[in-house]
């Protein structure tokens, strides 16, 4: 019997195995483009444009640095590469996740590995850091359902926990086209390996 295709075709041209992913079908400009056409909270926003993922990733790095002052460089490209894998695989809101099972899981664990071995990072960070990029993913996921996804600050504060105070001041949610915020995206990766804050 003929095994169903596991392997979806990049724009750069690489053939990314979804089974058995390698760092070296990885690309940056891959990675950007999937995630800027990737909506958040399955379209369900505010706006003209949709909330995309690049965009989200872009502020998770921002809350992650605001959160742990003076954290190294390579943390903050963990944070802003932490949905990377949603760029082939999607962003599935927890409750499908969950109706979806284990499978979902264990593909993003392979994905997530290979993007970071490709881009230096372990393929596995060490809890701590984890931690740290979760909690900031929540505060984002606090301040978008409050601004863009039609939340009520007690609801947010019950499904994501009421951020420190001071963390959001002055932060926005963008609603951008996808080129600006590809670009964007692929530009802070470059400056985060270059060593550049």
């Amino acid at each position: 019997m003929k095994q169903p295709r596991a392997w979806q075709r990049m724009l750069s041209g690489r053939r990314l195995d979804l089974l058995d992913p390698t760092p070296m079908d990885i690309e940056i400009e891959d990675i950007a483009h999937g995630l800027a056409f990737v909506a958040r909270w399955n379209g369900q926003t505010r706006g003209d444009w949709p909330y995309s993922v690049a965009e989200h990733s872009l502020l998770v790095e921002e809350i992650h640095a605001r959160l742990n002052p003076g954290v190294a460089i390579r943390w903050r490209l963990a944070a802003l590469l932490h949905d990377a894998p949603e760029y082939v695989i999607g962003d599935m809101i927890s409750p499908v996740k969950a109706a979806v099972g284990p499978g979902y899981g264990e593909l993003d664990l392979r994905l997530t590995a290979a993007v970071h071995l490709r881009f230096g990072l372990p393929a596995i960070l060490p809890a701590p850091v984890k931690k740290a990029i979760k909690a900031a993913d929540k505060v984002s996921a606090w301040l978008e359902a409050t601004r863009i996804a039609g939340f009520s600050e007690e609801e947010a504060d019950r499904l994501f926990g009421k951020p420190q105070t001071g963390v959001v001041d002055g932060l926005e949610i963008r609603l951008r086209p996808p080129a600006v915020v590809r670009a964007d995206y692929v530009a802070r990766v470059s400056a985060l390996l270059n060593g550049s804050i």
